[in-house]
């Protein structure tokens, strides 16, 4: 990435030693030196130095010589030095120099007159070309093409001088005559710009008259011909029928370049079906055949585009899509899934399912590295396909219950939260699901997805059988009990110091013991216990994935294991299961519980185990001990209504989304209403007919209605300098994605002309300036309009500044006009976008750069300071509406946005309102770059006050 350099190097350009030095080497003989002499020069120039000492001895010993770098070096210092005086007017010893171009226009080698052909491009003194205009139409017949192709260049840039119609009467014509006779393609294309940029109707003769032989130009003529009828179709859109038959002609060519242009004018000019399927078509056929990545993220961007305006085209196109995802990239079937999914219709979906199951199949493989984030997104998709459409989940979903025991957890969670919410919409698949459910659920090894897992089997197993398969699968990954061997409760605490004393103790007692049915006996043994540090009893081998998690101290996990087991023994009272079998299983568990608070207190783990989790284990405790039926209610019948609420709150907000990104137009009762069936048919087209019908409907919805277009034009000019100044300045920004483009308008105030006025610019953060600024004669009262292009780069915050430099006849130094700071503001490059928790999460723990701002407003609503917060930053809120319902003076919301560079915005709001009705709390902003999260600061500490 460029940045501004803020080094200045020293260079001593003013010396007269290192002037007479160059002098000296020039008025040699060795070329070399000569060489190294021009260089020096020309970087003198560059740096501002004007050198009049050395144009004598440059005509004198440099024009001669027949060296190529010393011509080529010499023609550069020919072109940046001053050839007018103060007054306009070319100076006398220019004559010198149009003697030698002559010279060279005329030289054996077509090198010295193609690059001298090429300089008079950059020539603007019609006192210096005309004497060498027959010299230059001369070369227009040259042998060679790299001659031939700078003369029409040199005739193009003569012609579009201000006098250059008078110095070059009939050039289009005689262009017009080479192209028909000219054999080189370079040569054909710079003559066809030259009709197409200076005589637009003789290019376009031209075209219309080898209309059948356009297929068979060169692609660069036939880019040029693209360009013409872009232009032409904007200025005459009635003609644009018999040019569209020319772009779909040259969709066959071999050149990719060519077909994509071909594709986009198609777009851009009609809205016929037939010629956007045609540009679909290509858009396909690109994304197979094209290598680079970049190509293809680029197509695919248009496709998306064509999918906003024309889905229901798109729709027939969604397996050619599909295709995309052979490509090993994963930004490239990222974007191709997002298109796919919002393509999918009943007619399609079985379709898009299996060849998504296909490629779930491939990623077990294992050939690429990242196989598991591919299949990540493509579980991610199943899941969208099969929400839309929940007749296809039988097909997928126990496919991808093989996945549960993925090493990717993302992955394997995505399973489990999509097999959750389908065995909620399709009670179908109840029973089979669980069954797969209870049989795969040893292969699990992440503690997210068991906790899951444990509460599907809790809430769906709902006959006897399944009820018993589910407590005995738990108890299967629980392993033995206990969980560890440990002294009597009394001496643990000091077990190690009576195992350094005491061998062994031999006791003999009654005392009761637990079997490993859960019953109690008595025990009336003497046996020798050795006293020891408490050592881990090994599960079976299969046994493992819940108890290796236990002992590593998840305790969180073990509340779930407690409340599962929990609710399947209060379930198996309403599944008619006996009292005798009621109070076993209720034994059992009870057992596996006190083990699982016994290993949380024990010093076998370096930290024992949470309140939280030690108050959910003894509730399960109490629960199993007295069951009330009130609490079996909450526990058996709310956990599933709310999780039911919340899918259909799930539901509601992205039909929202839907109806949020829906175009809404309206066309105005006075417009003009064109009845096609009444139109006079006679020559048009199939392409035709379908694109006028297209664009009636287009009036009819309003579409073409730009609403506020004017307001939000004036809302961004900004004014550069005073009324009071005599030079007036004020400016358009336009932002669009990665450019910023100034329409400066500048108008001269005073009676004087104003002479090489120049708009100087400077931009201070990730901005660049484009293109050098131009020097201009402003008349008396007259106005300029002046562009001025700058690259961004990223979301920070970037100021433009810069000052308006002229001169006047009558005062000899320059004068300045400073000009007021452009800010150029980061609301203009994010846009609200929506991300699961999941995600957000996700990026919120990896992202390094936060910005922490503290609430300081007058607003004493939570929600109406949400609300503002929301407007003020262009962001989405993710939290749903229920969970910001209801008043208790606190509010916390996670807000969502992403740069058009691809860059994330986080942001947490969290409120508390105050005794004294104000609001507190902070507002945490975090990026993954420094740019974005302070220019999101700044913004919300700009505008965090009020709505004033």
């Amino acid at each position: 990435m460029e940045k501004s350099c803020s080094l200045l190097v020293h260079f001593d350009k003013g010396t007269p030693a290192l002037a007479n030095e160059i002098k000296e080497a020039l008025e040699g003989n060795d070329d070399i030196a000569k060489i190294d002499a021009m260089k020096k020069a020309v970087m003198l120039l560059l740096n501002g130095e004007t050198l009049p000492q050395l144009f004598i001895t440059i005509v004198r010993y440099v024009l001669p010589s027949e060296d190529h770098t010393v011509q080529k070096l010499l023609l550069l210092y020919l072109e940046i030095i001053d050839k007018t005086d103060s007054r306009g007017k070319v100076l006398p010893e220019m004559i010198l120099i149009c003697q030698n171009l002559r010279n060279n226009l005329q030289h054996p080698n077509e090198y010295i007159r193609g690059v001298t052909l090429r300089f008079l491009c950059r020539i603007n003194e019609a006192e210096i070309i005309e004497p060498l205009i027959p010299s230059i139409l001369a070369n227009l017949e040259h042998r060679h093409p790299f001659v031939r192709r700078n003369a029409i260049l040199a005739v193009m840039a003569i012609y579009k001088l201000p006098q250059g119609e008078h110095l070059l009467v009939d050039a289009p014509e005689m262009i017009e005559k080479v192209l028909s006779t000219e054999a080189d393609q370079s040569a054909k294309r710079n003559a066809f710009l030259m009709l197409f940029t200076c005589a637009q109707d003789h290019a376009v003769n031209y075209l219309l008259t080898h209309v059948d032989k356009v297929s068979e130009w060169g692609e660069l003529l036939q880019m040029v011909v693209l360009d013409l009828i872009r232009k032409v179709c904007r200025a005459k859109r009635g003609e644009k029928g018999k040019y569209i038959k020319i772009i779909i002609s040259l969709l066959n060519v071999p050149s990719a370049a060519v077909i994509f242009e071909c594709a986009g004018t198609l777009v851009s000019l009609s809205s016929a079906p037939t010629a956007i399927r045609a540009a679909a078509n290509t858009y396909c056929q690109l994304l197979l055949t094209q290598s680079d990545n970049n190509v293809k993220l680029i197509v695919l961007d248009r496709l998306d585009e064509l999918k906003s305006s024309h889905r229901e085209i798109m729709v027939d196109m969604i397996m050619d899509v599909l295709r995309a995802l052979s490509s090993p990239n994963l930004d490239i079937r990222r974007k191709t899934l997002d298109i796919v999914l919002d393509l999918i219709t009943p007619r399609n979906i079985n379709e898009v399912v299996l060849t998504l199951k296909k490629e779930v199949v491939k990623t077990q493989s294992g050939e690429l590295e990242k196989d598991g984030e591919y299949r990540q997104m493509l579980i991610q998709a199943i899941h969208s396909c099969a929400v839309k459409f929940p007749e296809v989940a039988g097909t997928v979903v126990h496919m991808l219950m093989d996945f549960l025991g993925d090493s990717n957890v993302a992955s394997a969670m995505d399973v489990i939260v999509f097999v959750r919410e389908i065995i909620e919409t399709n009670p179908k698949l109840r029973v089979s699901i669980v069954t797969r459910l209870l049989d795969t659920f040893y292969q699990i090894r992440s503690a997210r997805v068991c906790s899951c897992a444990l509460w599907i089997i809790s809430e769906y197993c709902l006959s006897l059988s399944e009820v018993e398969s589910g407590i005995t699968t738990i108890k299967q990954c629980l392993g033995n009990l206990p969980f560890y061997l440990a002294s009597e409760e009394g001496d643990t605490n000091d077990s190690s110091k009576r195992s350094q004393q005491v061998n062994s103790i031999t006791v003999s007692s009654k005392r009761p013991a637990i079997l490993a049915d859960g019953t109690y006996a008595t025990q009336s043994a003497a046996s020798e216990t050795a006293f020891s540090p408490p050592t881990v009893v090994q599960g079976t081998s299969t046994s493992g994935n819940l108890r290796s998690l236990l002992l590593t101290g998840d305790f969180f996990l073990g509340a779930v294991v407690a409340c599962t087991l929990t609710k399947l023994v209060l379930r198996l009272t309403e599944v008619q299961a006996s009292k005798i079998e009621v109070h076993r299983m209720s034994t059992q568990v009870l057992l596996i519980i006190v083990s699982m608070l016994q290993l949380g207190q024990s010093s076998y783990l370096p930290h024992p185990i949470d309140n939280d989790s030690y108050d959910r284990i003894v509730l399960c405790l109490r629960l199993l001990c007295n069951p009330d039926a009130q609490i079996r209610k909450i526990w058996l019948q709310s956990c599933r209504e709310s999780f039911v609420q919340m899918l259909v709150e799930k539901q509601l907000q992205e039909t929202e989304e839907i109806k949020a990104k829906a175009q809404v137009s309206h066309a105005q009762p006075d417009d003009l209403i064109d009845f096609y069936h009444l139109k006079s048919r006679k020559g048009m087209s199939q392409l035709e007919l379908e694109d006028e019908v297209q664009d009636d409907l287009k009036r009819a919805t309003g579409e073409f209605i730009k609403e506020g277009a004017a307001a939000n034009k004036l809302n961004r000019i900004l004014q550069l300098t005073g009324f009071s100044d005599p030079v007036y300045a004020e400016a358009y920004v336009t932002v669009h994605h990665y450019d910023i483009v100034l329409d400066v308008t500048v108008i001269n105030r005073t009676k004087e002309t104003l002479q090489n006025l120049c708009l100087e610019l400077a931009t201070m953060g990730d901005l660049k300036l484009v293109e050098r600024p131009q020097n201009y004669t402003l008349a008396p009262e007259s106005s300029k309009q002046i562009k001025a292009n700058i690259k961004v780069s990223s979301t920070e915050t970037g100021v433009i500044f810069g000052n308006i430099v002229y001169e006047t006849s009558n005062v000899l130094e320059r004068n300045v006009v400073v000009l007021n700071d452009i800010h150029i503001d980061i609301m203009d490059y994010i846009s609200p976008a929506v991300c699961s928790d999941a995600a957000f999460r996700s990026m919120w723990a990896e992202f390094e750069w936060e910005n922490k701002v503290a609430v300081n407003t007058i607003i004493q609503d939570e929600k109406e300071f949400l609300d503002h917060i929301i407007k003020s930053t262009n962001m989405k809120c993710l939290t749903p509406p229920s969970a910001l319902e209801g008043y208790c003076g606190f509010l916390a919301a996670n807000l969502y946005a992403k740069s058009v560079f691809g860059e994330d915005a986080l942001v947490n709001l969290s409120v508390e309102k105050q005794a004294d009705g104000k609001l507190s709390g902070y507002i945490r902003i975090r990026s993954k770059t420094q740019g974005i999260a302070l220019s999101l600061g700044d913004k919300i500490t700009l505008k965090q006050k009020g709505a004033a």
